[in-house]
Formats: structure tokens, sequence, C-alpha cells
């Protein structure tokens, strides 16, 4: 039995959720619970859990429902079905579907442990044949990746998840974190791996030339279509169409893109005749589309054809342990293309990589690193190579060294240039709240006027263990 195991519990009573809360965490288990189908969903998307375990009857999004959604979210993980006996037909029927096992009521706890613990034992059995298949070519990362954070290790994960399927796949992420690689990740791990892999950044064209990009055109369509075009939704056919920073496409253009992938045929502008299509959309932006949609600039309907599979990228600030692979992996990268021996980097130098906080992500320290094996004197890199700002003072200078190639970009700094600012702030005021009210989470929440998973939210932000401070303070 794991002791670390993740498990989520989803149920409607109370007295039921937090019955096997109390059982399963008694047992050294890591537990969550969810009050309902669409709360679980959420939380399917924010962490990994190793088992489920699921009321079949729910108010809302029922049971099956919340399987349906697993099988897509987190394939490989079992669903326990917790039913009535006079649901257990429906429970046999959910396991058709594919739930590990179902629970009639009532149940011993010792039947909850014991259906638990086989579930483990089927998912740990099943991990490691998967990456016995999948082993990882390079220590330190995954296909094209560098890195071994949890923060990476879980975006692997997903890929090697949902690249064997042809489902839509989301990827999100600051600027310079790398979409286009985890794309491109995706399709080479995919049965379309040997068909094309095709790129448009939706941000470099007209919305006049996207449209014929995308969808094609014949000849005389338009003033200047001296001949027909073949649009790239025919170039990828069989393989992949990544559309980058797809939240740069007009409404007008997001209306026809809906009607590809409900029709999954394209016609060119100026064609009658509908052109079928066989491709797999990844799509990735840099900006929060539910807001977008929230203000009427980014279509519902098209956002939930999209976001069938999420994958977040994490900042490099968030990728703990990270920043020494990726500078020793850029260092042997230019050292080689610069036909340079450098050997590393003296400790200022490490010093001063290591408080810089990367608005322009791991696309901004490989050009730090480029630089800096340029100008180096010596086999050693100096401080003075790495042309960062000399104080902490001066955050708003930041794009001295790394100057941001889109509007969006440029948006992206400003944003992370004021959070740098306001953090120490946020840091003060959540440490203050929590001292005054003894270390509790929910009577500091309710004193500062905040709901609960709000402030929350701003501890994990800033990094703050209640556990360990009281223990200390």
């Amino acid at each position: 039995m794991r002791d670390d195991a993740h498990i989520l519990v989803v149920d409607d009573e109370s007295v039921i959720r937090e019955g096997i809360r109390r059982i399963l965490e008694n047992n050294n288990f890591r537990v969550d619970v969810a009050a309902s189908g669409q709360v679980a969903v959420e939380r399917l998307q924010e962490d990994d859990f190793d088992v489920v375990v699921t009321d079949l009857k729910m108010p809302g999004m029922s049971g099956m429902e919340v399987l349906k959604a697993i099988r897509i979210l987190q394939p490989d993980v079992p669903v326990i079905i917790i039913t009535g006996f006079s649901t257990v037909d429906t429970a046999v029927e959910a396991m058709k579907n594919g739930a590990f096992d179902y629970l009639a009521k009532p149940f011993t706890p010792d039947q909850i442990l014991g259906i638990v613990e086989k579930a483990l034992g089927q998912r740990a059995m099943l991990l490691e044949n998967f990456y016995l298949k999948k082993e990882l070519k390079d220590r330190h990362g995954f296909d094209s990746f560098v890195g071994e954070s949890k923060a990476m290790q879980k975006v692997y994960r997903r890929i090697i998840q949902v690249a064997p399927t042809d489902s839509t796949v989301m990827i999100t992420g600051e600027s310079g974190t790398g979409k286009e690689l985890v794309a491109r990740a995706v399709h080479r791990n995919s049965p379309r791996k040997d068909q094309p892999f095709v790129a448009v950044d939706c941000t470099s064209l007209a919305e006049s030339l996207l449209e014929s990009e995308l969808f094609g055109h014949v000849k005389g369509s338009f003033t200047g279509a001296v001949q027909t075009k073949t649009g790239l939704f025919k170039v990828a056919d069989g393989g992949t169409l990544f559309l980058d920073e797809v939240s740069n496409i007009s409404l007008t253009t997001q209306a026809k893109l809906l009607r590809v992938l409900q029709e999954r045929e394209v016609t060119p502008i100026g064609g009658t005749k509908p052109v079928p299509i066989d491709i797999r959309l990844i799509a990735a932006t840099n900006r929060s589309l539910k807001e977008m949609v929230g203000e009427g600039r980014f279509r519902e309907d098209l956002f939930f054809r999209l976001n069938i599979i999420p994958v977040d990228l994490p900042p490099l600030r968030e990728r703990q342990g990270d920043l020494p692979i990726l500078i020793g992996h850029f260092l042997q990268k230019f050292s080689r293309e610069i036909g340079k021996e450098i050997r590393g980097l003296t400790p200022g130098a490490m010093a001063s990589l290591e408080r810089h906080s990367f608005p322009g992500n791991v696309r901004e320290l490989e050009n730090i690193i480029e630089r800096a094996v340029v100008l180096a004197a010596g086999d050693l890199i100096e401080e003075d190579d790495l042309e960062l700002p000399s104080a902490a003072g001066e955050d708003a200078q930041l794009f001295c060294h790394y100057v941001p190639r889109t509007a969006d970009e440029l948006k992206e700094t400003k944003r992370h240039v004021r959070e740098q600012a306001v953090a120490p702030v946020e840091r003060a005021f959540v440490l203050d709240a929590l001292k005054r009210n003894d270390w509790n989470i929910t009577r500091a929440a309710e004193e500062v006027g905040m709901l609960r998973p709000n402030f929350q939210a701003l501890l994990k932000k800033q990094g703050i263990s209640v556990r360990e401070h009281s223990v200390n303070s």
C-alpha cells in the first residue's frame, strides 16, 4: 500500500464524503474531497490523483459523467463507483465503461480500504509497464524538454497520456515557456508522428491572410488571388495542426474555425465544395480564454471545443530545481555552436541568475546564456557577462536585457514586474493575518474579509506552509 497515494472522494452527502475521508486519512492516504461532479472535474484539471472514489447518483453531474471526464483528463486513474443496492446494475454498466470496481452501500471501513488498495495495486502495475515502454531518453527531461521538476513531470505525464489519442489539446502558459515544444512532443509521440506537423502563428498574419492560410482560396476569389492555394488545414491532413496564440483570431474567423472543427471539412475562400480533412488540432495561448469569453472577445462554444485536454506550462520561476539543469544545457549548446570551451559560471554569476525572476521564462534564459557565452573572456562566465540588473530594485528595467517581441509579451512582462513589486506586500499581509489568528486559516480569512479558498491561493502563491510556521512560532 502506498502511503503517499492521492485520492479524490466525490459525494454530495457530507456524512459519506467525510466518513470516507477520515477512513483513508487514518491510513496515511492524502485525500481531497468534492461535493459535486463539477467540482471534481475542476480538481482533476488542477491536480493528479491515484484513485477516484465517486458516488453514482448526484444532482447535476452524475458519477457516470465524472467517469467519462476522468477517462479524458486522467485516463489511467482507477475509478471506484459507490452505489445503492437499487443501482447496482448501473454500477456494473459503469464498469463496462471503464470503472475499476463498485462498492454498494452500506460498506465497512475495511471494505473501502480493501478496494482502494486493490485499485492502487493495479495502477502501480500499469504505470510500471507504461514507463518501461516510455523510458525517458534523458534523465534530465523528456522528449525535447530539459528539466526534472515536479511541475514539469506533471507536463510530461500529461503529454504521454494525451499523445496516443486524437483529442484536441489546449496549451496555456506565459510567453517563453515552450508551448510549441509541447505541441511537437504530443505529435511526435502520437500515431500521426509520420504525418505533417504544421504550425501557424496567429499573431503574424492579418485576418484576411490568416483565413486564406488556414482554409485556402480558389483562383480569382479576391484581388491578388492569382492562383488556387491549398489551406494549411488540408496541408496538415493526416497529421497535426498547431494554432499558436489562438486568442488573436477574430470573432469572424473563430466562427469559421468552429464550423471546420464540427464538420471536419473546410471550404476554401471563393469555393463552393467542402473538402474533408483529418487532422489533430492543438491550440496555444498566453492569455485567459475564459476571461476573453466573459468579455465577449472569444466564442464560448469554440473555447469548449478547444479546451478538451488542457496542458498548463509552469513559468520558470515555479520550476524548482530546473534552473541549474537548463543553464548547463544552454552552456553546452552555445559553447558547441560558438566554438568556445566554457566550463561553467562563477558563484557570483550563478547567484545572480538565481535571484532573477525571468519574466521571459526559458526563452529569456536561453538569450542570456547565449549572450554570456559570446561575451565571456575566459572559460567561466562572470556576473558582468550576464548583463542583468545590478540591484533587485531595478525590476522596472527588466526589459533592458529582455525585449518583448509582441504586444502580448510586453503586457506579460509588465504584469510580471507588477507582481514582483506586490509580492512582498502580499506575503506580509497573509503572514500577519495568520499570526493574529494563531495560524488558523479559516479565522484569518474571515478577519481580512476573504473567502478561504482565495486566502489559501495566496498562501500557495507565496509558498507559505502554515504547518511549518505554526510549529516554529
